[in-house]
């Protein structure tokens, strides 16, 4: 979140970010529960302040009369400190909420627009196959071959989950082996995280476990929620702790199951596996200093380009803009890949940089040798491969007029044979 300082001595700098990315927050209520709350603090530190002082005053000699006086002021005082600090909590707590819904600043070179039709592509790699037949979807492509089952899915778990078989099951199980081994040379600490999270670390990574728009499957009668990625374990990992300067960056790889609703987003381009409820993920995730979260940004996005070009998918690598943005991202990058089955490009990872945004959030802060106080480290996420989306682009682009699938050779699989 953002600093309350910065947010009033920067207003209309916050105000123009909301507008553009499309944020209805009216900055007003914020700063006037914020009034309302710094008021009743130092309404509530009187009327401590007058109590310490009647417990000095009663340690001197008194009269009985001005010792019963004091007892019953002290007794007055402390029901009235009650009723404040219930207050106090109360307008706290509405003044953070409001906070919290404030998004990030933005990059000042990220594209204004509202929504994705005014992303910025700034460069494509690979060329898009020009197939000498008619091309199908992964959808036509894998239940011909018997590598997925939709039907068991939708009985056993609803709709949008499914049953990956057979060749898929080795593609998936790959596809991870091969961006943890590409991660581990990258320097990255490679884990695998659990698949659930309290909800105070959904809160402070940016996601929100509650309400009508929420994204993320909450378990009843407890705080855990499944998580939407490993951005939310990874960056949970260091919450409330202090970190040695000297020992930034942190990087960390992190294998997860994702759960995601995906409320409305039924139709045909969330067909097959391109949304789904449930699906493997290895994420990035990197803590730095402030002034390094740029670069690592662009490092991040350079280990996502390599890990597709090994892979041979075509991609062109996107500038996200600002209504397009998640509330914690200061930038964001997009790779998409080109789907011949959708006839288009679709986002195959995204990488963002959130500054200190989640870091406030999360209390994770950073000490230097000969420098008072600490900082806020920044905090940066990048997918390496999502594995339902990594499907679609390798079995449409390796999509044969035989009905084969051609594999990457860096996965050391062999192709997928033709069963019609």
């Amino acid at each position: 979140m953002l600093d309350l300082r910065e947010i009033r001595e920067r207003r209309e700098e916050v105000e123009a970010n909301l507008r553009n990315r499309n944020v209805s927050l009216k900055l007003d209520v914020l700063l006037e529960a914020d009034e309302h709350a710094r008021r009743a603090k130092r309404e509530l530190d009187a009327v401590r302040q007058r109590r310490n002082e009647i417990g000095a005053l009663m340690q001197t000699p008194l009269s009985p009369a001005e010792r019963a006086r004091c007892i019953e002021e002290s007794r007055r005082l402390k029901e009235i400190e009650a009723e404040l600090d219930a207050d106090v909590q109360t307008r706290e707590k509405e003044r953070r909420d409001l906070q919290m819904a404030v998004p990030n600043f933005t990059h000042p070179a990220a594209p204004v627009g509202p929504d994705d039709a005014h992303n910025r592509v700034l460069r494509t790699v690979g060329e898009p196959a020009r197939l000498d037949f008619s091309a199908k979807d992964h959808v036509e492509l894998m239940e011909a071959l018997d590598l997925v089952d939709f039907d068991s899915g939708a009985k056993v778990a609803g709709q949008k989950f499914y049953f990956l078989k057979n060749e898929a099951v080795l593609l998936e199980l790959a596809l991870v082996q091969f961006a943890t081994r590409i991660l581990r040379e990258e320097g990255f600490t490679v884990c695998i995280t659990p698949d659930l999270a309290r909800r105070e670390i959904l809160d402070g990574i940016g996601f929100n476990p509650r309400g009508a728009s929420t994204q993320i499957y909450s378990v009843a009668d407890s705080e855990l929620s499944l998580i939407a990625t490993a951005e939310i374990t990874l960056g949970g990992m260091l919450a409330g702790e202090v970190l040695e300067a000297e020992a930034l960056p942190l990087l960390f790889g992190g294998i997860s199951h994702c759960f995601r609703t995906e409320a409305g987003s039924a139709g045909r381009e969330s067909r097959g596996l391109y949304r789904v409820h449930q699906f493997t993920k290895v994420e990035m995730f990197a803590f730095t200093r402030p002034e390094d979260s740029g670069a690592m940004h662009e490092r991040i996005v350079a280990i996502e380009e390599r890990i597709y070009r090994e892979l041979g998918v075509p991609f062109r690598v996107v500038d996200v803009c600002t209504g397009d943005l998640g509330a914690p991202a200061y930038r964001k990058y997009d790779l998409e890949a080109w789907m011949p089955g959708r006839e288009r490009w679709g986002e195959i990872t995204s990488a963002s940089n959130c500054t200190d945004y989640q870091a406030r959030r999360l209390d994770i802060r950073f000490r230097e040798q000969g420098r008072k106080g600490t900082r806020h480290v920044h905090m940066l996420n990048g997918t390496a491969i999502a594995v339902s989306r990594a499907l679609i682009a390798l079995i449409e682009n390796g999509q044969r007029a035989d009905g084969s699938i051609r594999l990457p050779a860096c996965l050391g699989l062999a192709d997928i044979p033709a069963r019609w």
